[in-house]
């Protein structure tokens, strides 16, 4: 396993463990993580670990043609009883991301230089927010990071009410303007949005095309 130098840069994807796991160490610095995630890379550790860098051989993503809102939510965004806003309250999302409780997960991997890395990023318009508010009470929202190029990378979601972390994630697909939403591993929740996993190469070249593009 490669340990990562005070030099931004990581070793060829194809040398990636079968969980994925490109590299070890390294910081949490704006550089770094802008770095990785335009190459298609991203941490994912818990707190006392060193800081893990994943490369998956297959990513789970979402293309916005590919959107599925079931009846019962398109229902819910026609009572417009929520309020959407963008970039509004960042600092409170990720904080309600990292202490939410999960299903079949034992503590947060935000850990505190997490949320810290990416309200660094936020000052520097690099990470964006999606809220949902009731009344004036946050109750639902998402964060991830704006690769500037037609990318969104989800990092996390959370919901105080039923269905608000799904009005997020659609509010985001249908009005923010992007070509594919990474939603980095599998996950159930997003599946039935209509994310699907690719093979690795192929969402690179998408990122590289994007790039290229912008």
């Amino acid at each position: 396993m490669i340990w990562l130098s005070k030099k931004i840069e990581f070793p060829p994807h194809e040398t990636a463990t079968d969980d994925g796991i490109l590299a070890l160490g390294g910081d949490l610095s704006v550089e770094r993580l802008t770095f990785a995630y335009k190459n298609g890379i991203f941490p994912w550790f818990n707190e006392g670990e060193p800081i893990v860098w994943y490369s998956p051989w297959e990513r789970m993503v979402l293309f916005p043609e590919e959107l599925r809102i079931s009846k019962s939510m398109k229902q819910l965004m026609r009572k417009n009883q929520f309020v959407i806003t963008e970039n509004k309250a960042f600092e409170e999302v990720i904080f309600n991301c990292k202490h939410t409780d999960r299903k079949d997960q034992l503590g947060t991997w935000i850990t505190d230089d997490m949320e810290q890395a990416y309200i660094n990023l936020h000052k520097r318009d690099i990470a964006k927010s999606i809220e949902v508010w009731f009344e004036d009470e946050l109750v639902g929202g998402l964060y991830g990071i704006d690769l500037q190029n037609g990318v969104f990378c989800g990092e996390s979601m959370f919901s105080k009410m039923s269905n608000t972390s799904k009005l997020a994630f659609i509010h985001l697909i249908q009005n923010c303007g992007y070509k594919l939403i990474d939603c980095q591993v599998y996950n159930e929740h997003l599946a039935s949005l209509g994310a699907r996993e690719i093979e690795r190469k192929e969402f690179l070249s998408i990122l590289q095309k994007n790039t290229n593009n912008n």
